[in-house]
């Protein structure tokens, strides 16, 4: 098929991959325009882009896709893109529009829905690739997969699987269109979930909530926007700044935010044991390889930066 693919993110980078890899003529890639990127904020392509540029694609960097004239193609192919497209231009190709959500719609519809399934306590999740809407993410389903989430996997990780899983499902769902055989599935709406943008606030731990509730912010917000902590000591001083990457609950008491006895920090119901965490500047390690450098005793207590 003769592909336009509209991207930014990394999670369409498997899916642009898998595109070309299975011998479809992409026409032209469409991504957002160059944005600043670290500390001296130089103009850096998205993801897309730059895998655009490295494997000679044709390549438009634009910001507003509505607004461009673009070739003649079978299929638009939308994946992590961030731009509103228009109903004229979701019908142009011969085949229309379809997109990749990382849920199994109709839950968690917007722009986190890897974190919002760790968030909410989801042992299953999966893909669904979609008709594109005029309303976000509400087009019929064309296909779905699922997965399950592991109970210690960050929100990274299962990205990282999700990305992968709808590579597949995306050449499957096309297959299918380059054959009539397709059936379009409308949403229930009932049934419509939502995913906020994740935030720096949204990290910010509360020990006074449940210890379950908790385990799943800290890998649900991992790698980013992260749940930052300060480590302090009985006297009041800072001892580390680290990320905590990865918790599960215990059935342990104590004041909220305190280290335990047996090492694990007490919530508003139970405590949580730090399986993993990374300390400002350095690479995640386990909590046992934290406390060879680092003082981790009963008393002390974390606080939300």
């Amino acid at each position: 098929m003769k592909i336009i693919y509209a991207g930014s993110g990394e999670f369409g980078l498997p899916t642009l991959n898998a595109l070309r890899d299975a011998k479809h003529q992409i026409v032209l890639v469409i991504s957002q325009p160059d944005r600043p990127a670290g500390r001296g904020r130089h103009l850096s392509p998205t993801p897309i882009a730059q895998f655009a540029i490295e494997q000679k694609l044709e390549l438009l960097r634009t910001a507003d896709i509505n607004k461009e004239k673009l070739p003649e193609a079978d299929l638009l192919v939308v994946v992590a893109f961030g731009q509103k497209i228009s109903s004229d231009l979701v019908t142009r190709a011969r085949l229309g529009s379809i997109n990749l959500h990382g849920s199994r719609l109709p839950k968690f519809r917007g722009a986190s829905p890897v974190n919002a399934a760790i968030l909410a306590g989801e042992t299953i999740t999966g893909n669904s690739v979609i008709r594109l809407a005029t309303k976000m993410d509400a087009g019929s389903i064309l296909g779905q997969s699922e997965i399950t989430i592991g109970e210690l996997e960050t929100a990274g990780e299962l990205h990282d699987r999700l990305a992968i899983d709808g590579a597949i499902l995306i050449l499957e769902v096309i297959e299918k269109l380059s054959r009539g055989e397709t059936t379009a599935s409308p949403q229930r709406e009932s049934n419509a979930t939502y995913a906020v943008k994740m935030t720096r606030d949204a990290a910010r731990i509360d020990w006074t909530k449940s210890a379950d509730q908790i385990a799943r912010q800290i890998r649900g917000m991992f790698p980013w926007p992260g749940c930052h902590v300060k480590l302090i000591d009985e006297t009041g001083a800072e001892r580390a700044r680290i990320e905590l990457v990865r918790a599960k609950p215990t059935k342990e008491t104590g004041p909220p935010g305190t280290i335990l006895p047996t090492g694990a920090v007490a919530t508003g119901t139970g405590a949580i044991e730090i399986v993993e965490l990374q300390p400002q500047g350095k690479r995640p390690m386990s909590l046992i390889a934290f406390k060879n450098g680092h003082q981790w005793s009963a008393g002390m207590r974390l606080e939300s930066i």
